[in-house]
């Protein structure tokens, strides 16, 4: 079988038959599991590390908000753990979390890819030697912070033939997110909205024409301010969330945390059980019923 080019698939579609049988898989598991790479995980959140007002409440943050993944930024990381015993990375139980390195602050593939590797030792600083997880980044653009779609291909093809498990920090391009599933990458990440912005799901066409074409998991990072938000990303049908200045800069972040773990959950589980058409029209839900001709309630 001749393999779709990332342009095919897009116009013609996937196989309408291969989607039912994926959609039913779904409905009979209610609480799937989130597969990246060869991992699995039960929870869809994955939270950063940055921005907190606290260490402790950063750390509580991540535990109340029970995700199992969680992302630091390499660049902002000695080389070495044991030189900065106040850092979150020598406080959290990596044997119930696995960390996802960023590549944030690279502006060119070469240094993400350097970066990359760099992620690696510090992974096996903490145990997790199997670790070639990257989030990977590539921000050209110092106001906006918008992903730099050609470094990023770039970086990401380097990687994954190198073995890495690569997730794609990108605009949402529906051609660029079948381009970097065709390389190999392990998810795609559009972003809602700007970085750090809260304003939610303003690509949300885009969003969705990822989502209903890809393989891979479909990541929403970037631009989620709210609850409600993850929630719909989650009801859409991504495959799961990514935020931090959401939680890190609320008034109350574990209990944001917390909120933003209920809305992920619920929104998965909004999705599996498959929503109701909209109506044009009204359609009461206690019908009259004819007992006779006569007579009716």
């Amino acid at each position: 079988m001749v393999e779709q080019s990332a342009v095919n698939r897009l116009v013609v579609g996937s196989n309408p038959t291969w989607g039912v049988i994926i959609n039913l898989f779904k409905m009979e598991e209610k609480f799937d599991k989130l597969k990246i790479g060869n991992k699995f995980f039960n929870s869809r959140l994955m939270l950063g590390t940055g921005k907190y007002r606290t260490m402790d409440e950063g750390i509580n943050s991540i535990k109340d908000s029970n995700c199992e993944i969680v992302t630091v930024a390499i660049r902002r990381l000695p080389n070495n753990l044991n030189d900065d015993k106040n850092n979150f990375l020598n406080i959290l139980n990596w044997k119930k979390l696995w960390l996802l390195p960023n590549t944030a602050g690279c502006q060119t593939a070469e240094d993400a890819i350097r970066i990359a590797f760099l992620g690696h030792e510090l992974a096996c600083q903490i145990g997790q030697e199997d670790n070639f997880f990257v989030k990977l980044e590539v921000i050209s653009d110092p106001k906006y912070l918008l992903p730099d779609p050609i470094g990023t291909l770039k970086a990401a093809e380097f990687l994954v033939k190198k073995g890495f498990t690569v997730l794609p920090y990108i605009n949402a391009d529906p051609i660029l997110a079948l381009h970097l599933e065709d390389l190999g990458c392990a998810t795609v990440m559009p972003l809602g909205s700007p970085i750090g912005s809260g304003q939610g799901l303003n690509n949300l066409a885009n969003i969705k024409i990822i989502i209903e074409n890809s393989n891979i998991p479909v990541i929403i990072d970037a631009g989620i301010g709210a609850p409600s938000q993850a929630n719909l990303a989650m009801e859409l049908g991504a495959d799961g969330v990514l935020l931090n200045t959401a939680v890190a800069q609320s008034k109350n972040p574990r209990k944001m945390a917390y909120a933003m773990d209920l809305a992920v959950k619920s929104g998965r589980i909004a999705f599996l059980s498959g929503q109701m058409k909209k109506k044009s029209y009204a359609n009461p839900s206690s019908p009259i019923v004819q007992i006779s001709k006569n007579n009716r309630i």
